[in-house]
């Protein structure tokens, strides 16, 4: 298989937006190729996440339209949707076929809107996304799924819930700060421990500071050949390793660990010719913070039961042990579902490149990128490094 690199990213502002799915895409497609100095027409094969185009704008069929906007027309498409995983899965797929020799070149990323939906349509939409046969009729959304997690890491653990609370709430404010820092983020200000504490719950033990808001936004990156990509670029990014996995629904799986993160992540490690202690920043799935205390274990940052005092060590914050969101994460920067993946490529491209600005990791020659889709039941791991 041949070596793959990042050449060009492109995002843009997460929050609401008035332009249309595919504008959206249009605008990041169209930085990711000035970033990659290429021209749509180099572009072979276009790899599309989104998940609610047709709830959202009425718009299904969405990868042929998203082409268009860039002036492609004649290019194969092919739109994704792994839920939250979703773009960060058309990311993957567009590297291997790559890597194997299908195309040279190919754009992928992420569009989604979701603010137009409100919160109870956008809520219900999103809980289509587990098994129907089994949670959705029962009333299951996310918030409650991981509310229930958090509940079974305490017992399974040993920590005492309200502890666990204060170390989540210490998450939230992390990001909020780090997300403060990042001109592209949903949420920039900075957040107390008691604006955590006094906000409403929303499902115990998680509070509305707990939970990520779901937002409006797009991503894209450019992939080719690293050979290619050596001749064009000055900085290019290395995919060295991805990892896919799966689950079934919440009653087959062994929670509060998430099986299919640990099975991505170590085929990506063992792709990559690394361990967890080679990466030096990772943009992790924190849709809730109980969230991002289970993929650091996951991950294999720290030890089953113990990434929670990680976090009361400082060890995740920028100049840590391994910075954990420093974009500020789904948490501040927000997370549009089908885009998200996308992002997080776009911030450990720009983290490896020394371009993150105020949010820069000194140092960071490897990203990891961590992406969780429905309840627990797929995650898509990539691992980049640099290439110069």
């Amino acid at each position: 298989m041949r070596e793959v690199a990042i050449v060009g990213v492109g995002m843009t502002n997460f929050g609401k937006h008035e332009e249309t799915l595919l504008e959206m895409f249009g605008d990041a497609a169209n930085e990711a190729l000035l970033d990659a100095q290429l021209s749509p027409k180099e572009i072979e094969a276009l790899f599309i996440g989104n998940c609610l185009g047709d709830f959202a704008e009425g718009q299904a069929n969405i990868s042929p339209f998203c082409a268009s906007v860039i002036g492609l027309k004649d290019i194969p498409t092919i739109r994704v949707e792994c839920a939250c995983a979703t773009a960060t899965v058309a990311i993957r797929e567009a590297v291997l076929t790559v890597a194997n020799g299908v195309y040279d070149t190919v754009l992928a990323g992420g569009t989604e809107k979701t603010l137009v939906m409100g919160t109870p349509f956008a809520t219900r939409t999103f809980a289509m996304a587990s098994d129907s046969r089994f949670e959705g009729f029962a009333g299951i959304t996310f918030p409650g799924a991981f509310a229930l997690m958090a509940i079974l890491y305490s017992r399974e653990y040993g920590v005492p819930l309200e502890v666990l609370k204060e170390k989540m709430a210490m998450i939230a404010v992390k990001n909020h700060k780090n997300g403060a820092k990042n001109p592209k983020a949903h949420f920039r200000k900075v957040i107390t421990i008691d604006d955590v504490k006094n906000s409403i719950m929303v499902a115990d033990p998680l509070q509305l500071y707990d939970c990520c808001p779901f937002t409006d936004g797009a991503a894209a990156v450019v992939i080719t050949t690293l050979e290619k990509a050596k001749r064009i670029c000055k900085k290019p990014v290395v995919v060295a390793g991805t990892g896919l996995a799966s689950a079934g629904a919440i009653i087959d799986q062994d929670i509060p660990r998430i099986k299919a993160r640990e099975k991505a992540a170590k085929v990506a490690y063992a792709q990559a010719g690394m361990t967890p202690n080679d990466i030096d920043v990772c943009e992790l799935h924190d849709c809730f913070t109980i969230a991002e205390i289970i993929a650091t274990e996951g991950l294999g940052f720290f030890e089953h039961g113990q990434g929670w005092k990680a976090v009361d060590k400082g060890e995740t914050d920028i100049g840590g042990k391994i910075p954990i969101n420093p974009s500020g994460g789904l948490k501040a920067r927000g997370h549009p579902i089908g885009a998200t993946g996308a992002a997080q490529v776009y911030t450990i491209a720009k983290q490896l490149r020394e371009e993150a600005g105020e949010f820069q990791v000194d140092g960071a020659k490897v990203g990891m990128i961590d992406t969780l889709g429905g309840d627990f039941s797929v995650v898509c791991n990539l691992i980049l490094k640099r290439g110069w």
